[in-house]
């Protein structure tokens, strides 16, 4: 039996939307599937296999809208942050505005590339390095509008800066999310960089985007430049993205030999040339599309694919195959009624042979036809058929692939927010403390274990040894849910904080640094605590008697030296 499908004809306009609520949806982790592209031209799908996939499941939405005059209303600018990796000095390209790193990221090293590029945003790359750094990530923090979808693009040219012929082979993570594999070998092989581009929910006032090293990983990771841009409210709606976000597959203007992006496309989206050797490239510039739901740029309207009727006629469109999973397809259409005097274009639509849309009326005001959840695998035919009995030869001007994948879990904001405090209050924390704490967990920060489920905690703090010096804040005590504190064998110093708040600890360790002041008495008071470790700090006064032989409790404080019995 076909999925069930569901038609919208929208009717109303849509603008730029800052919204300013909190989310508290966390979505269930899991694996996903990542496709590069090359400029100038789209070059090979680099996937994963899927741990996770969605039942069968198909939305089609068909969105057709009247002609509107463009100078009605023009949404506000847009918010956009384009972060040129590696550079000294901002630069403007194409009007577009591109900074520094330096505000966003703490880790890597800053190096300028000795061959030659296309663009200046290749010629500099932040690399990171791989050595004792196994799975721990670097992360780009940038600040947004939280409840707000998110085009994030990441472009990489390798250059050689590792001295190594081929790049290296690494992850790439949004939030808690592990958005995929990077793997620019064949594209640079070609003498070309490669893009990965994304769709993604703000679910808080800061999201990052983070390089990690992976088993695969042979020399140090890098990136050349990394782009955050606002989408309009009404940009592929029909994708639910609190659960899920959008990993670009492939997206073409068909019937153009030229790449289309900004000015064109007001996201500086990239949409490539396709056309097929046997099809037919017509001109269309009489129609008049107005605010389709995705905002397509006009300019992909001005060309068509046109496919001759005696088929059924199919491309093979990707032109890559796909790893078995669940995708979003939108297609776009508008007919110039002046060049086809045979009258209207109606199209019947199939995809692998399975009916896409049947009876779709193309017109000038435009048409795009979408599916939120189809699945693919393999080579995919796309077939364009005139309705039964007409005689006008079916075109297409535009589509879209993207990969549904699941979003990972997220840290307790709460948890979140007394890690970032312990980390202002520590000095010589470790580099990879930037992004979500537990989320992906084999890329967790260093030092955090955290608990499993769909309420994601930090249970376990070990920074023994780690070099920190500074003093332990009161946020520590909002960690309700740490079970073992070790601090030990640093130079921190201050008072020891109030843990009363800790109901589950079971183990303090604070030996070996600098503490003054007194024991806290609600130390005693914690009922599972079984190690307190105190000594060789400089504490003073006495030890509180709720302590003094507490049953269960290993207490060690020697080397305290003015440190005495508490009288009963």
């Amino acid at each position: 039996m076909p999925p069930q499908r569901h038609i919208q004809y929208p009717l109303h306009n849509h603008h730029l939307h800052y919204p300013h609520q909190p989310d508290q949806t966390k979505p269930n982790q899991t694996s996903s599937s990542l496709s590069s592209h090359r400029i100038p031209i789209l070059l090979q799908l680099k996937a994963l296999d899927f741990s996770v996939m969605s039942p069968l499941s198909l939305i089609i939405l068909i969105s057709v809208f009247s002609i509107l005059s463009l100078s009605t209303s023009q949404p506000p600018p847009l918010r956009r942050t384009l972060i040129d990796c590696g550079a000294t000095v901002p630069s403007t390209i194409n009007g577009l505005q591109w900074i520094l790193d330096t505000g966003y990221i703490t880790g890597g090293t800053a190096k300028n590339l000795t061959v030659p590029v296309l663009h200046h945003t290749l010629s500099t790359v932040r690399s990171f390095p791989l050595q004792n750094n196994l799975r721990r990530k670097f992360c780009y923090v940038v600040k947004v509008f939280r409840g707000a979808k998110y085009i994030i693009r990441s472009t990489y040219f390798y250059g050689g800066i590792n001295g190594n012929d081929s790049p290296p082979v690494f992850d790439q993570i949004v939030d808690g999310t592990l958005w995929g594999v990077v793997n620019t070998t064949e594209d640079y092989r070609d003498g070309m960089s490669s893009y990965y581009e994304g769709v993604f929910l703000a679910r808080g006032k800061t999201m990052s985007f983070c390089i990690a090293a992976n088993s695969y990983t042979e020399s140090d990771p890098f990136i050349s430049a990394l782009e955050f841009v606002i989408l309009e409210n009404s940009l592929y709606n029909s994708t639910d993205f609190k659960q899920a976000g959008l990993s670009l597959v492939a997206r073409h203007s068909f019937g153009h030999n030229e790449r289309i992006r900004y000015p064109d496309d007001q996201f500086d989206r990239v949409w490539e040339p396709f056309g097929a050797n046997d099809s037919t490239i017509s001109s269309s510039k009489n129609v008049s599309v107005s605010t389709i739901w995705n905002l397509p740029p006009t300019k992909i309207f001005e060309t068509e694919l046109t496919i001759s009727r005696s088929s059924p006629q199919e491309m093979n469109w990707p032109p890559v195959p796909l790893p078995n999973s669940t995708y979003y397809i939108a297609l776009y259409f508008a007919h110039d009624h002046n060049s086809s005097p045979g009258g209207s274009r109606i199209i019947d639509i199939s995809i692998n042979g399975v009916p896409y849309y049947k009876n779709m009326t193309v017109t000038p005001a435009g048409v795009v036809v979408f599916a939120s959840k189809w699945p693919l695998g393999g080579l995919t035919k796309v077939a364009l058929t005139p309705a039964t009995g007409l005689r006008i030869d079916p075109l297409i001007n535009g589509g879209e692939v993207f990969d549904v994948i699941a979003l990972g879990g997220r840290t307790l904001t709460r948890d979140v927010i007394a890690l970032e405090a312990l980390k202002s209050s520590f000095q010589n924390t470790p580099h990879d403390w930037n992004g979500d704490p537990c989320m992906p967990r084999q890329f967790s920060w260093t030092g955090i274990a955290c608990s499993e489920g769909p309420r994601i905690r930090v249970v376990t703090l070990n920074l023994t040894s780690m070099g920190l010096s500074g003093s332990l804040p009161l946020s520590i005590a909002r960690l309700t849910a740490l079970t073992s504190i070790w601090l030990g064998n640093n130079t921190l110093s201050g008072p020891i904080p109030d843990f009363s708040s800790l109901k589950m600890l079971e183990t303090l360790h604070l030996e070996d640094n600098q503490f003054t002041g007194e024991i806290p008495l609600s130390l005693g008071n914690i009922k599972g605590l079984r190690e307190l470790f105190l000594q060789n700090n400089n504490l003073t006064g006495q030890i509180p008697h709720n302590l003094i032989g507490k049953p269960g409790l290993n207490l060690r404080t020697s080397g305290n030296q003015f440190l005495s019995l508490s009288p009963s």
